[in-house]
């Protein structure tokens, strides 16, 4: 075996992806608990090991490498499958059923690869998931329905579970659709008090753009069917739009719109050691792949 092979130490790697997603080295000390000399330490010997430099430095900014941006994606895979192969091996007996509720957009386009490798590393676990609007899951969740839930929300900083997900909103239609400036905006929407439509709302008022609703719907589905019909325009998240659809924005006469987020809410009272594993396995799986859209995106920007 070749002696000159990059030294992937585990510890390494985590401490490079804490300065990626914290923007610095002293964040990346504060978040990992290690002093800023010694996270940068372990950058140099990460790098010497390479023999390649993964970041690089403009005035007071911090920026990835080519090289870095490759490293990037290969650490978070390599820890993801590290920490996979630790549970199974080290909590293999692992059963019972976990309650867990989403909102129907997310359990479709992100959950299903957070869970399907949970479930390899648990076999003995059941997943009872629901899906549903966020103002309904908190009900359920209010009267003991749910283990765990992930809810779209105000951002609220730390207090009030933990949020893993920024949310960057959009508006969209249907390609049949054709906006007249000069008449209100078509909305479709979810019923209040559901944050997406209270995000539309307050927008086009402090635009002072008319608007009427042409179509309610609790289910996500029913809302996009309308929209794919040309029956109105509604609010995503960006990174769920559906093929098919248009982004829309200014130049089309609708506001910018500010992010929301998506947080963890944890039962009170003690959860299960089966429930309190899947939640440690969304909000690492959901942190580092909402770091990793979000460092796309701001790396494009600097472009």
């Amino acid at each position: 075996m070749s002696d000159h092979l990059p030294p992937f130490d585990f510890d390494l790697l985590r401490t490079f992806i804490a300065v990626v997603d914290n923007s610095g080295f002293t964040r990346a000390g504060e978040r990992i608990g290690r002093t800023q000399s010694t996270v940068s330490l372990q950058i140099k010997k990460l790098e010497e090991g390479l023999g390649r430099s993964v970041f690089e430095r403009n005035g007071r900014d911090l920026m990835l490498t080519p090289d870095g941006e490759v490293l990037l994606i290969y650490a978070r895979q390599i820890l993801h499958i590290a920490d996979e192969a630790r549970a199974r091996f080290l909590e293999p007996e692992v059963e019972g059923t976990i309650r867990l509720g989403t909102p129907e957009d997310f359990a479709t386009i992100y959950l299903p690869d957070v869970l399907a490798r949970f479930a390899r590393t648990h076999p003995r676990v059941t997943l009872d998931v629901n899906c549903n609007f966020s103002f309904n899951l908190l009900d359920g969740f209010s009267k003991g329905e749910y283990d765990l839930v992930l809810v779209k929300r105000e951002p609220m900083g730390p207090g009030g579970g933990i949020a893993v997900w920024r949310d960057v909103l959009v508006w969209v239609g249907g390609h049949p659709l054709v906006l007249d400036p000069t008449q209100p905006v078509p909305l479709a929407l979810a019923p209040a008090p559901d944050i997406y439509r209270k995000r539309a709302l307050a927008g086009l008022q402090a635009a002072k753009r008319d608007w009427r609703i042409v179509y309610t719907s609790l289910s996500s589905e029913g809302l996009q069917a309308a929209v794919r019909a040309g029956l109105g325009v509604t609010v995503l998240s960006k990174d769920m739009v559906p093929t098919g659809f248009k982004l829309l924005g200014t130049e089309h006469g609708l506001p910018q719109l500010p992010d929301t987020e998506i947080a963890l809410y944890r039962a009170p009272g003690k959860l299960s050691r089966a429930a309190e594993l899947l939640a440690e396995h969304i909000i690492h799986s959901l942190e580092d792949s909402g770091q990793s859209s979000l460092h796309a995106a701001m790396h494009q920007e600097k472009k």
